[in-house]
């Protein structure tokens, strides 16, 4: 006679090859919506770094996905506009001890939500997605906004038409030294032609990258980067976010940023953990006025001028005029 069966011998035991995912929000909905088995139950900690650009756009609806599928809902967040590494330490303490603000008597909920970026928006309807539940704002300063300590702003004042000659000449000066060179996404692709035409002679290897280059070129051209195959890029603010490279001592906005978020993006790109670093801002003499608005939002973060031999420029000025 067969033994009768009790479901409660068979003891199942979730099992996972993945304790951290790192994804994108449009490939994590792709694991979501075709991964067998691919679950978000158990999720403990969700991290989203750089907010503000994320909650811009909608990514297949990312954030609401992740939210209603993870386990509940009435969880304790911690919502940071940035966050140091001795401060994880003590939100990790929290957790353990079982605590949670406001409610007495509960352990501390499944989910914790770490909502990271430098330049985090205030605008409480777009926070509002997040579903916060009394949330905990730490941050690195008592600014808005804040800048490495490592960085040296400095504003290079350039006569009209002879813009890129300012450039070459700062970029000789520099020797070399891996560099990212700031342009406006909003123009056309010819003008950042140009300009890498006028770069071509210079005893280093310099390459450019935008959004309107193939995804596996840009890859391709970021590896060589950071393996020091190529010294200068000269990029659009697709590259402003998201990268870390060792060894970027120097940022050059050619064109101003319109923002202090932008500077601050184009500016974290060098002086990054504690290194020191340089942001060279290129301006015409009418420019420096809101330029010096801008950086006062940044923490009243100062710049000193910086001056490119004159004979340098004019010995550059028939070479460069059509790269403005």
């Amino acid at each position: 006679m067969a033994a009768s069966f009790d479901p409660e011998d068979l003891q199942m035991e979730i099992q996972t090859n993945v304790d951290i995912l790192v994804a994108t929000p449009g490939r994590l909905m792709d694991h979501i919506n075709t991964t067998n088995g691919f679950s978000l139950e158990h999720l403990c900690y969700l991290v989203v770094d750089e907010t503000d650009r994320l909650l811009r756009e909608a990514y297949q609806s990312w954030l609401p996905t992740v939210i209603k599928l993870s386990a509940s809902n009435d969880k304790a967040i911690f919502a940071n506009e940035e966050i140091a590494p001795s401060m994880v330490g003590s939100l990790c303490t929290l957790r353990r001890r079982g605590v949670e603000r406001g409610f007495k008597g509960k352990t501390y909920p499944r989910l914790a939500k770490l909502v990271l970026s430098a330049t985090l928006t205030q605008d409480p309807s777009k926070l509002s997605q997040f579903d916060l539940h009394h949330p905990l704002l730490l941050t690195s300063g008592h600014e808005r906004y804040k800048l490495p300590e490592g960085l040296k702003s400095y504003i290079v004042i350039y006569e009209p038409k002879l813009k890129s000659s300012y450039l070459i000449s700062l970029l000789q000066e520099l020797r070399g030294e891996k560099c990212i060179v700031f342009v406006s996404s909003k123009k056309p692709p010819r003008k950042l032609n140009s300009l890498l035409e006028s770069l071509v002679d210079l005893p280093f290897k310099i390459c450019g990258y935008s959004s309107l280059q193939h995804q596996s070129v840009r890859r391709k051209t970021l590896k060589a980067f950071i393996e020091g195959k190529i010294d200068v890029l000269v990029a659009s603010d697709v590259l402003a976010r998201g990268i870390d490279v060792v060894g970027v001592r120097n940022v050059i906005n050619y064109d101003k940023p319109a923002h202090t978020k932008t500077y601050i993006h184009r500016a974290g790109r060098t002086a990054r953990a504690g290194h020191a670093g340089c942001c060279f801002t290129l301006l015409r003499k009418e420019e420096v006025r809101r330029f010096k608005k801008i950086l006062q939002k940044a923490d009243n973060h100062s710049f000193d001028m910086h001056t490119v031999p004159a004979d340098s420029i004019e010995s550059l000025r028939s070479t460069c005029s059509s790269a403005q």
